[in-house]
C-alpha cells in the first residue's frame, strides 16, 4: 500500500531521533519515496546524512537554503507529500503548531501543506501530562491533525511511563492502513444505521424536554461511513448541522417514540447499527393541548419511562453488528460494561462528559471502546470524526474475525 507514496517524515529533536532513522528506513523498505525534514535540534541528535542515505533523498534542514531556483523548497515539500508524520514531535514543535508558528522549515512546510498530518509525540511522561502540551494537543485535533499516541515503558530520562515515540514498524502499519483506506472501501455493500441528536418531549405546545447533545458524533460517524464506502442512514433528533454529503438517507425525528419507530423500520436491512443518540429516558405522562400558563405555587409534571430503544435491538439483532454509547459522568467503566452486556452490544463507546473535550458541543471526544468479549481500548483525545474512524476499524476487524471463525 506504500508503494510511490510520497511520505514527509519531520523529525524534531529529542532522543528518540534514533528511532526515526529505523521508521525512514521501514517506510523506503515497504515501497514508499521518504523526503526528511530536520530541525536544528534533530540535527544535534542525528546526522543528516544518515537520513540522506536511508531515504536516498538530500536532507532539509534551512528554509532559506535553496538547492532547486526553479521552485520554493517548503512549498515544494509541501505539495510533494501525500502523508506527513512529525516523529518524533517535541513538545515544543507541538506548541509551535498549535499556535501557527513558522520559524523552521519544518513548521513552514506544515502551514503550507494541504496534506494529511500525524504527529508522534515523544517525551518525559510528565511533560506528555501538562496541561500545555494536552492543550496544544486538544487544538490540534481540532485543527484535523492525528496523533499517534506514544506508548509506555523505559523513557531515556530515567521515568517509566508514558512517552515513548510508538515503536516504528507500528507506525509503518498504520500508514498502510491509512493509504488501504483510501484505495479500499472496507463498508461497501454495508447498510450502517446512525442515531444522532437529542429527542424532545412535548410538555404543551411551546415547551418540551431534551438535553444537551449536538449531534456532533453521529454526524462525524456518518461521515467516516461514507467515506468507507457504506451506504448510510441517519437518524437524526433536532439539530443544526447539515447532514454530510453521500448520505443515503436521513429520517429527521423529535420524541424518543419517533426515534425507536424510525429505528425499527430499517433494522432488518441493516448490517451495522451505531447508537450515538441521546435519547429520552422519560416524556411526560399527559401533554397538555394548549400553553400551560404561568401560576403560583409549585408545578408537578408526572414522567412515564421512554422504551428502551437499544435493549429491544439487543434482543431483535442477528447478523447485525450493535454499538452503543454510555455518556457518563462517575463509575464510566462499571456503568459501560453494565449496558453492555444487558443491552446485547458487540460494543460501546464510553466518556465522561464532565471531562474537558469529551462533552455534549465539543468537537474533540476522550473515549475508551469495551467489547463484549471482555476487551478494552482507551483512546488519546481526538477528533469525533477520528473516534468514528476507529470505531469502523474495530466493527471491520470484528467481522473479519466472525468471517474467519465461521
Amino acid at each position: 500500500m506504500l508503494n510511490n507514496r510520497n511520505i514527509l517524515l519531520c523529525v524534531s529533536g529529542g532522543i528518540a531521533v534514533y528511532k526515526a532513522c529505523a521508521l525512514t528506513s521501514k517506510l523506503v523498505q515497504a515501497g514508499a519515496n521518504v523526503k526528511v525534514i530536520m530541525t536544528e535540534s534533530a540535527c544535534q541528535f542525528v546526522s543528516p546524512l544518515t537520513f540522506q542515505a536511508l531515504s536516498r533523498h538530500e536532507v532539509y534542514t534551512d528554509t532559506f537554503k535553496e538547492q532547486n531556483p526553479s521552485v520554493i523548497s517548503h512549498i515544494d515539500a509541501a505539495d510533494w507529500a501525500d502523508l506527513i508524520i512529525v516523529a518524533p514531535a517535541t513538545a515544543n514543535v507541538i506548541g509551535k503548531l498549535a499556535n501557527g508558528l513558522a520559524d523552521d522549515m519544518l513548521t513552514t512546510t506544515l502551514l503550507a501543506s494541504e496534506a494529511p498530518v500525524w504527529i508522534a509525540p515523544a517525551m518525559n511522561v510528565h511533560m506528555y501530562d501538562h496541561p500545555a502540551v494536552k492543550r496544544n494537543i486538544s487544538v490540534l485535533y481540532q485543527d484535523g491533525f492525528r496523533f499517534i499516541e506514544p506508548s509506555e515503558g523505559y523513557l531515556a530520562c530515567g521515568y517509566v511511563g508514558k512517552g515513548r515515540l510508538e515503536e516504528p514498524e507500528n507506525i509503518v502499519k498504520l500508514a498502510e492502513s491509512h493509504f488501504s483506506e483510501e484505495t479500499n472501501a472496507p463498508l461497501e455493500g454495508k447498510h450502517v444505521v446512525i442515531t444522532a441528536g437529542p429527542t424532545r418531549e412535548p410538555v404543551d405546545p411551546v415547551r418540551f424536554f431534551t438535553n444537551k447533545s449536538t449531534g456532533k458524533m453521529g454526524y462525524a460517524a456518518a461521515e467516516a461511513a461514507i467515506s468507507l464506502g457504506a451506504r448510510v442512514t441517519l437518524i437524526s433528533g433536532p439539530v443544526s448541522i447539515d447532514p454530510p454529503k453521500g448520505l443515503h438517507e436521513l429520517i429527521s425525528v423529535q420524541t424518543a417514540a419517533d426515534m425507536r419507530e424510525a429505528v425499527l423500520s430499517v433494522f432488518d436491512s441493516s448490517d451495522i447499527v451505531i447508537k450515538t443518540a441521546a435519547v429520552a429516558d422519560f416524556t411526560p405522562k399527559s401533554v397538555s393541548d394548549h400553553k400551560m400558563k404561568k401560576k403560583d405555587g409549585s408545578l408537578v409534571i408526572e414522567l412515564k419511562r421512554t422504551g428502551d430503544i437499544l435493549k429491544e435491538l439487543g434482543r431483535k439483532k442477528q447478523r447485525q453488528i450493535l454499538v452503543g454509547f454510555a455518556a457518563e459522568t462517575q463509575d464510566v467503566e462499571h456503568y459501560a460494561r453494565k449496558k453492555l452486556d444487558t443491552k446485547n452490544l458487540d460494543m460501546i463507546v464510553a466518556n465522561n462528559v464532565k471531562t474537558a473535550g469529551a462533552g455534549f458541543g465539543a468537537d474533540t471526544n476522550l473515549v475508551t471502546f469495551f467489547f463484549k468479549d471482555g476487551r478494552r481500548r482507551e483512546l488519546p483525545i481526538m477528533s469525533k470524526f477520528d473516534v468514528s474512524l476507529e470505531i469502523f476499524r474495530e466493527i471491520v476487524a470484528f467481522s473479519e474475525q466472525s468471517v474467519e471463525r465461521s
